[in-house]
């Protein structure tokens, strides 16, 4: 205990931030002097009054502080204080007080002690079972709560033995059971033996004699005392001697009753001689009443009360056949006992024998019957209210389980509703980021895709402007030069007539080749014009599907590049294949327009082909839109071209 409080002080000095700095001091001074009060209260060598002035200062100074589990675990000191000094009206009265406040402290371990500690009082101080059983249930249901099995266990055992003192042997038996649920053989040995003793015990009142003996046979095997378990081994000999086992019981007895470490004047010395004697009479008949005086000796000695009741009935059924007044004696003084310690059940055993010496005796009838029908509706109002008792704490637990459900359940809901804000929250910003990422990377993408179109149009358009430049240097020049140089020369009139025409011809394709393309409504009536312009008169020209292209929705830009690549196509061929047939076949996808071109030509090798600029500038310029071309030749086997132009 006191390392909790120091605990808890350590932590409030820590976790404390004071307004000012005489502040800090005045509170500090306060839980020292709280700590120094309470270790006082603590101490063994002091006397109790001492004790108690220290406990009563420490909690005059904690009346103010918030830390509630500091004055509580005050309180409880106090009681336990109070108890100890046997000051027992003042310790109800601080229970009540505790009882007012202890929803303050949050601490059911706490509870739970204070509770076990009335529950002891009235158990073993008032002998009051209702107090007891309520205080024990309560304690039990706050240790639960603590989630400490161990004395949650005890509790219910404890509470198992009042039911059993009670004549509760059904209910005892199933408090017992549930006991068991919560100890742990490597932790709770003593009370899991105490329990199995206990449930011999009630199966043993309820005539189950073969499980009696079973759980006895655990108890004893499961027990590390020497004392416990010749306590054990003496009930089992008495559940023999109930069945009619005597052999059994006296083999058994005897060997326990010349124990070397049993106490001659001991109580169970007492109780093993008394079962001893009652089995040899019982079984032989034999003289034993020595043996039972001796044992009656012992309990009275030691004020076994309950000892006594036992040996007085078995002196009285000892003396039934031949000694009827004696006999009669020793029934009155159970009679006498069981009114003193308040156990009727024993004078009605007593009553039952009375009875049979004295048949005509009204007064004993009416006495045994007035007691059997109030020992009845005692025991039935017993069961109800330990039934009562366990039904309210379970109501309680489920409760407070309901209640702890509930706002565990609205915990998770608030959880849920943050934890899905949260995932909204950052899925808008995801999706924002996403969509800034897309917004930013296809606008780096369409100018990227724009600057590399830009190039692949400047380069085609340079490298055709440098096949244009050959071509006039090469072709057109030098034809140029040989009409000068004819003219310069006494060449006939006519020839350099020929070779002027011919040179208007060859700059008049030539314009053609490179002037804008004519787009939109006029393009398919200029492109077939291309078309046959460009088909040599040796060559026949076979086109299909050309109905089936939409040339309307085709892109100008499409239309020239189409224009282009196909012309670039047929000058190849006008020049280079002397193909004799020419095939093109057009076809539409609905997003694109496919182009099978084929000549029957003298083709190209593809070393030919890489070679030919004309025909790199034709891919360039389909790659700057979109398109492709792909080209399939070979030296000897003709010339083919598969072209997509999208729409």
């Amino acid at each position: 205990m006191e390392r909790y409080i120091l605990l808890i002080i350590a932590t409030i000095f820590v976790s404390c931030g004071p307004p000012n700095k005489n502040g800090a001091n005045d509170l500090s001074d306060s839980y020292d002097s709280i700590h120094r009060y309470y270790n006082l209260a603590l101490q063994k060598d002091i006397p109790l009054h001492q004790k108690k002035e220290s406990i009563n200062r420490a909690l005059y100074l904690a009346r103010n502080l918030k830390e509630d589990s500091i004055y509580g675990m005050l309180m409880y000191q106090k009681s336990s204080l109070l108890f100890q000094a046997g000051s027992y009206d003042s310790l109800v009265l601080h229970h009540d007080s505790f009882i007012t406040v202890q929803s303050r402290f949050g601490r059911p371990r706490l509870s739970g002690s204070h509770y076990y500690l009335m529950g002891y009082y009235y158990d073993q101080v008032q002998s009051d079972y209702r107090k007891a059983f309520e205080n024990y249930s309560a304690a039990k249901s706050q240790f639960e709560l603590a989630k400490d099995s161990s004395w949650t266990g005890k509790c219910l055992l404890f509470m198992g033995v009042i039911q059993k003192n009670q004549n509760d042997f059904f209910g005892s038996k199933e408090t017992v059971t549930e006991a068991l649920q919560f100890f742990k053989e490597s932790r709770d040995s003593t009370d899991i033996v105490q329990c199995y003793g206990l449930l011999a015990t009630n199966h043993r009142k309820l005539l189950n004699f073969e499980d009696a003996v079973s759980y006895y046979t655990k108890a004893i095997n499961s027990s590390s005392s020497m004392y416990d378990k010749i306590a054990f081994e003496n009930n089992l000999a008495a559940a023999y001697i109930d069945d009619g086992r005597y052999e059994e019981a006296i083999v058994l007895l005897n060997r326990i009753k010349g124990h070397l470490g049993l106490d001659s004047s001991a109580v169970v010395y007492a109780r093993i001689l008394d079962n001893l004697s009652y089995a040899q009479w019982l079984l032989e008949k034999k003289d034993v009443e020595a043996s039972f005086l001796k044992a009656l000796q012992i309990r009275k000695e030691k004020k076994d009360w309950r000892g006594q009741l036992a040996s007085y009935t078995h002196l009285g059924e000892f003396h039934m056949e031949d000694r009827s007044d004696r006999s009669k004696a020793y029934f009155d003084s159970v009679i006498q006992v069981s009114q003193k310690i308040k156990v009727p059940r024993a004078e009605t055993d007593a009553l039952k024998f009375l009875m049979q010496l004295n048949p005509e005796n009204v007064e004993l009838r009416n006495r045994y019957i007035f007691l059997m029908d109030s020992l009845d509706a005692k025991e039935t109002m017993v069961k109800t209210q330990f039934a009562k008792y366990k039904y309210d704490d379970r109501l309680k637990q489920e409760s407070i389980l309901r209640l702890e459900k509930e706002k565990a359940e609205q915990a998770l809901l608030a959880t849920k509703e943050r934890n899905q804000k949260t995932i909204s929250y950052l899925g808008s910003l995801v999706l924002l980021l996403g969509l800034g990422f897309a917004i930013y990377f296809f606008r780096q993408r369409t100018r990227r895709l724009k600057e590399q179109n830009e190039w692949t149009r400047l380069e085609a358009t340079l490298e055709t402007e440098a096949e244009m430049s050959r071509r006039l240097h090469d072709d057109f020049g030098a034809g140029l030069n040989q009409t000068m140089l004819m003219l310069n020369t006494d060449v006939d009139k006519t020839a350099v007539l020929d070779k002027l025409d011919g040179l208007y011809h060859q700059s008049r394709n030539f314009s053609r080749e490179v002037n804008e393309v004519a787009t939109g409504e006029l393009f398919k009536e200029a492109f077939l014009e291309m078309l046959r312009f460009r088909t040599p008169s040796e060559a026949n020209l076979f086109m299909t599907g050309i109905k089936e292209v939409p040339w309307n929705e085709m892109a100008p830009l499409s239309q020239k590049v189409l224009f282009k690549v196909v012309q670039e196509l047929m000058i190849n061929m006008g020049r280079h294949s002397k193909a004799s047939m020419v095939t093109i076949v057009f076809k539409s996808t609905g997003k694109s327009v496919i182009i099978n071109y084929s000549d029957n030509g003298v083709g190209a090798s593809p070393k030919e082909l890489n070679a030919k600029n004309g025909l790199r500038n034709t891919e360039k310029r389909i790659q700057a839109i979109g398109g492709s071309i792909t080209f399939d030749s070979y030296k000897g086997q003709g010339f083919k071209a598969y072209i997509m132009i999208p729409l």
